[in-house]
């Protein structure tokens, strides 16, 4: 039989356990959720615009969609990429506090000033230097470490998030839909072409385009997180 609190709980425990530790993770995954939730309600509201043309869903929905993909995976892919440098930073101890510096000098693994440097060892602040491996990690650095990185995380990927949306998501769009427009105006221009392989469909004027495009791609709107 069918529990809610059943689910709920389900769901609770899938979240702490995938989640719990890596809240910078889930403001990532929860970004690219709502650029889809967003994407398909775009989607849906050119399929049932009673406004639109069959012939102009024709060409808007698979545009839509290329979109919609050209969005969610520059978002991905940008805040995922700066999450990234916040946490790789926090490892290598690039970034850190006055405690964890004082901890890791307590391991020797703190180059200090006049102190030579032992080739076959790494300090902090290293690239390949990573103080979770270190075997004192779990015992004294840990319960120090942790609220740091997520703290470092969260804030790195908020920012990449809020440039992504606003700057580098809109400009890829742009960029695709400059070049779909191109496309689609060579298109319009040779409509001896477009009736050789679609004998049935009516073409669009140049002016039909525009009003679309104008209407679809010179939008303020767009997903702020």
């Amino acid at each position: 039989m069918f529990s809610p609190c059943k689910l709920w709980n389900n769901c609770k425990n899938y979240i702490y356990k995938n989640y719990g530790e890596n809240p910078g993770t889930m403001l990532v995954h929860t970004g690219v959720i709502g650029w889809i939730l967003s994407s398909a309600a775009q989607v849906a509201a050119v399929v049932f615009n009673d406004k639109i043309s069959p012939e102009q869903k024709v060409f808007l929905i698979p545009q839509e969609c290329a979109d919609a993909a050209v969005n969610i995976l520059s978002f991905y892919t940008f805040t995922n990429g700066v999450k990234y440098i916040g946490s790789k930073l926090t490892k290598t101890a690039k970034l850190r506090t006055e405690k964890l510096t004082e901890l890791l000098k307590q391991s020797g693994h703190v180059l200090e000033k006049g102190q030579k440097r032992v080739d076959s060892k790494v300090y902090a602040g290293d690239w390949n230097f990573d103080i979770t491996k270190l075997p004192n990690y779990k015992s004294d650095i840990a319960d120090t470490f942790k609220p740091f990185r997520n703290g470092a995380e969260v804030i790195t990927g908020l920012i990449g998030s809020v440039i992504s949306s606003n700057l580098i998501t809109p400009l890829a769009r742009n960029k695709y839909a400059a070049i779909k427009q191109k496309e689609a105006l060579g298109t319009v221009d040779k409509p001896e072409d477009n009736n050789k392989n679609f004998p049935l469909q009516k073409s669009m004027s140049i002016l039909d385009y525009q009003k679309i495009a104008s209407l679809k791609y010179h939008s303020n709107s767009s997903l702020k997180i």
